[in-house]
């Protein structure tokens, strides 16, 4: 049975007076003429969110949530009352996260990373209460995999993650970029996982294929004036704003560079020695 509270891709059975009838696990659920945005032919798949009415039946729409029951997301609160907040999430119902679910009282006009999930009666509501949600060891992922990632909070190591909606993983400060907040969605990398089943993450691929990134990141900033103001004593944060990437990283990939005879190097930085 398709799963409540998320976007499936249903295909059209017919069409008539009263809309679109779109077939569902051996029924026919109906999306209102007035909510179709388009003439629509019996065969072709439309993509729509599942839901409940109040009386408990399944409807669909085409306004399909900003993320889906299992997922975690970024929202912004529209309104409070007394069963708690309500947060926009894309669809005409607004997303109510319960006063049970917030470590800290939400306020109106503030977004907060939330889990979406479905209540007894399979209604979705919404818990800032992330430790719950998430899995303390990982047994399915392996160094270099690549991941989903949500950036959560900031700690003196550097960012707490949701990886792949499921797990929480660290990025080490050294992989930060200027500009990154709560609520980014990222790609990432499986550095390593620890004894403990816990995750460290990086921003950049390992092995050749993060170095051959590497490379060309340095190449293409290179392009403009062939020269690049960077070098072995440049503080860190500096290489990462400027390039995104670590000093480690970048001093490897500017070492293979000199190798190849791309560059040379200066007292003031990195400057491009023939056209590549």
């Amino acid at each position: 049975m398709l799963e409540i509270g998320k976007i499936h891709r249903l295909v059209v059975e017919k069409t008539d007076d009263r809309g679109i009838w779109l077939q569902c696990d051996g029924e026919l659920l109906l999306l209102p003429r007035k909510d179709a945005s388009e003439a629509v032919s019996a065969g072709e798949i439309l993509p729509v969110f599942l839901f409940r009415d109040k009386s408990g039946h399944r409807q669909v729409t085409l306004r399909l949530p900003v993320a889906q029951v299992g997922e975690f997301a970024l929202l912004k609160v529209r309104s409070i009352a007394s069963p708690g907040a309500f947060l926009d999430w894309g669809v005409e119902k607004d997303l109510l996260v319960p006063l049970s679910q917030q470590p800290e009282r939400m306020q109106a006009g503030r977004s907060y990373l939330v889990r979406i999930a479905l209540d007894r009666e399979g209604r979705p509501f919404a818990s800032a209460r992330l430790d719950d949600w998430l899995e303390e060891t990982c047994a399915d992922l392996h160094a270099g995999d690549a991941v989903d990632l949500l950036l959560w909070t900031f700690t003196d190591l550097g960012a707490k993650v949701v990886v792949n909606h499921r797990y929480v993983g660290v990025v080490y400060r050294d992989e930060l970029q200027s500009g990154m907040a709560p609520g980014m969605k990222l790609t990432g990398y499986v550095k390593r996982v620890r004894e403990d089943g816990k995750l460290d993450i990086i921003l950049r691929k390992v092995g050749s294929a993060g170095a051959s990134e590497a490379r060309s990141v340095i190449l293409s900033a290179l392009q403009g004036e062939n020269f690049l103001p960077l070098h072995d004593q440049s503080p860190p944060e500096l290489i990462q704003a400027r390039l995104g990437m670590s000093k480690k990283s970048f001093k490897k990939a500017v070492g293979s560079l000199l190798k190849a005879g791309l560059i040379e190097l200066t007292a003031e930085g990195v400057r491009l020695k023939k056209e590549v």
